[in-house]
């Protein structure tokens, strides 16, 4: 990846990429199916519940999207045998941390306010979640004017191209305090 300097009366960027630890991070491990790998599962780490679900990252585009999958195994199948939805929107919130994990930057802090899911069918076999979102120009987000209201969407299709959940996740940006 090339950098280039942008000139001194160029606005700044709305998103970042290598100012994100977490963005820099993906970045060094993106290349190859095991640093992927490895990737995922320090990832599955950062919150408990993720590890129930076991998501492996696919794709990662900071500011725009976040790409999860989950494989189907005993440990997320329900009393029928098929994705439970519990199980489903861990990995929607896996994906929804990635993504603003990835985009938020350092001076500022997200956290999650509420979530609606509907489950319009049964699924078969593993799912794919996709987190995608607007984000807002953080530079704006100050601890003056408050925080911001950024609702995230997740995408959730399972292995027959079924969309056996849908969810949205709102979550509250605001500016760190500074030290």
């Amino acid at each position: 990846m090339t950098h280039t300097t942008q000139p001194a009366s160029a606005a700044p960027e709305t998103h970042h990429d290598t100012a994100n630890p977490t963005a820099a991070l993906w970045e060094k491990f993106s290349d190859s199916a095991l640093k992927r790998g490895v990737f995922s599962a320090f990832y599955s780490l950062k919150a408990p519940y993720f590890r129930t679900v076991l998501p492996r990252v696919r794709e990662v585009t900071p500011g725009e999207r976040a790409v999860i999958r989950l494989g189907k195994w005993w440990g997320v199948k329900n009393h029928i045998g098929t994705f439970h939805v519990i199980a489903a929107l861990n990995g929607a919130e896996a994906a929804m941390g990635l993504l603003c994990e990835t985009t938020v930057p350092p001076t500022h802090r997200w956290i999650p306010r509420g979530m609606r899911a509907d489950y319009p069918a049964k699924s078969t076999g593993g799912l794919t979640v996709t987190a995608t979102a607007d984000f807002p120009d953080f530079s704006a987000i100050t601890r003056e004017s408050g925080g911001q209201l950024v609702t995230i969407t997740c995408q959730i299709v399972d292995d027959a191209g079924v969309e056996p959940v849908t969810a949205e996740i709102d979550v509250w940006v605001t500016a760190k305090r500074p030290r």
